[in-house]
C-alpha cells in the first residue's frame, strides 16, 4: 500500500502579509490551491490519502470538503516541517508500505510523476525515490516505510531534504522533462499558478 501524505499546515507567513490569510485556501483558477493539489494526489494511483492541517485547520478542512482523505491535526505546526512529517506519518495505517509527501501549496503537482514514482518504486524496491525536473530535484518525494522513523525525527523547518542528501546511495532519481511544480510562496507567485491553471487545468508534466 502506498500512501500520499499532503503537509498542509503551514502558517503561511510570507503570503499573509500581516493578514492572517492562508495561503492553501486562496483561490486559484476557481478552486482553493490545496484542493488542486489533495485532488491531483487522489486521481493517482496512491491508495490512501492524509492531508496534514495546523494554521487555519478548518478553512483547509473545508476547502477539501466531499474528498476522501483522512485529516491529521498537527497542533506544533509552527514548529515546522519536521512536526508535519512527523504527524502524518503516525496517522499512516500500519500497512502503508511506502509514502509520497506531497507539498500542499504545490497545485500543479503531476499526476503523471506521481504514478512513476510509484512505478519505479517497485520495480526498484530503493528506499527513495525523487523526481529530477531538468537536472534540479524536486517535490514530491517517495520514502519506503522503512525510512518511516527518519521522517518522524526530522526536526525545524528544513522538511526532509536532509535525509535525502545524506545517503544517496539509498535514493534513486527519476528524470521529468518538465518545470518543476510551481509554489504559492506569496501573492505573486498565486497569480502566476492561477494563470497556468487556467490555461492547462491538467498540467500533467510527463517524465
Amino acid at each position: 500500500m502506498i500512501a500520499g501524505v499532503v503537509l498542509a499546515a503551514g502558517a503561511s507567513r510570507r503570503f499573509a502579509d500581516g493578514r492572517g490569510a492562508q495561503k492553501l485556501v486562496a483561490p486559484a483558477a476557481g478552486k482553493p490551491v490545496v484542493r488542486w493539489t489533495v485532488e491531483r494526489v487522489l486521481a493517482s494511483r496512491v491508495d490512501h490519502v492524509v492531508v496534514v492541517t495546523g494554521y487555519e485547520r478548518d478553512a483547509v478542512k473545508s476547502a477539501l470538503s466531499n474528498l476522501h482523505v483522512r485529516i491529521a491535526h498537527n497542533p506544533n505546526f509552527a514548529r515546522g516541517l519536521g512536526a508535519s512529517l512527523e504527524a502524518g506519518i503516525a496517522a499512516l495505517p500500519a500497512a502503508v508500505t511506502g509514502a509520497i509527501i506531497v507539498l500542499g501549496d504545490q497545485p500543479t503537482v503531476s499526476t503523471a510523476v506521481i504514478d512513476k514514482l510509484v512505478d519505479v518504486w517497485h520495480e526498484r524496491r530503493m528506499p527513495i525515490v525523487a523526481p529530477l525536473y531538468r537536472g534540479v530535484r524536486g517535490n514530491p518525494v517517495l520514502f519506503a516505510a522503512s525510512v518511516f522513523h527518519e521522517l518522524r525525527a526530522v526536526g525545524g523547518d528544513h522538511g526532509a531534504r536532509d535525509i535525502i542528501t545524506r545517503s544517496p546511495e539509498r535514493v534513486t532519481l527519476l528524470d521529468v522533462d518538465a518545470e518543476m511544480p510551481l509554489d504559492v510562496d506569496d501573492r505573486a507567485s498565486l497569480d502566476a499558478v492561477s494563470r497556468a491553471l487556467a490555461a492547462d487545468p491538467a498540467t500533467t508534466g510527463s517524465p
